[in-house]
């Protein structure tokens, strides 16, 4: 392509510097050498010019091929990133049931110590109230007995 246009230019250079052509035949001979050198640097030209259109359609070319390689690798990240989305959002609900279960059982557990200590209270509560009325009940009847004038004191050492 380059070197034909370089071709071109060094044939038309040297028609140039050689300068006219010598007049000893017809005006038809003289214009022949002319007329091929002046063809084929018409043939030169046409075939840079068709050089370059064929570099500008290998350009175009290849410039279509990495802007489908892009919009490729474009779709294979959306669609990647779509899918850990996904995954994140998944393993987030998981976590947030199996937080929210043990949650539930945390305060199932939690009620279930409270009531058995709330029983275990309450127990304790009859039971101390038992022993305070026995006791209360036994000294009133003491000092019943006391007034009455019975004299003996259940319980008193003689």
């Amino acid at each position: 392509m380059v070197n034909q246009k370089e071709q071109a230019k060094m044939a038309v250079k040297q028609a140039v510097e050689q300068g006219p052509l010598p007049q000893t035949g017809a005006p038809e001979q003289v214009m022949d050498p002319l007329a091929e050198l002046l063809g084929r640097a018409q043939s030169a030209y046409a075939a840079y010019v068709e050089a370059q259109k064929e570099v500008a359609r290998a350009y175009k070319s290849k410039e279509q091929q990495l802007e489908r390689a892009y919009k490729e690798t474009e779709q294979q990240s959306n669609s990647a990133y779509e899918a850990a989305l996904q995954q994140a959002l998944t393993v987030r609900e998981k976590s947030e049931r199996q937080a929210e279960e043990a949650c539930n059982r945390a305060k199932e557990k939690a009620m279930e110590v409270y009531q058995e200590s709330a029983r275990q209270a309450s127990i304790v509560r009859k039971e101390t109230m038992d022993k305070a009325w026995k006791i209360h009940r036994e000294s009133a009847e003491q000092a019943w007995t006391l007034f009455q004038g019975n004299g003996t004191v259940k319980g008193s050492v003689d």
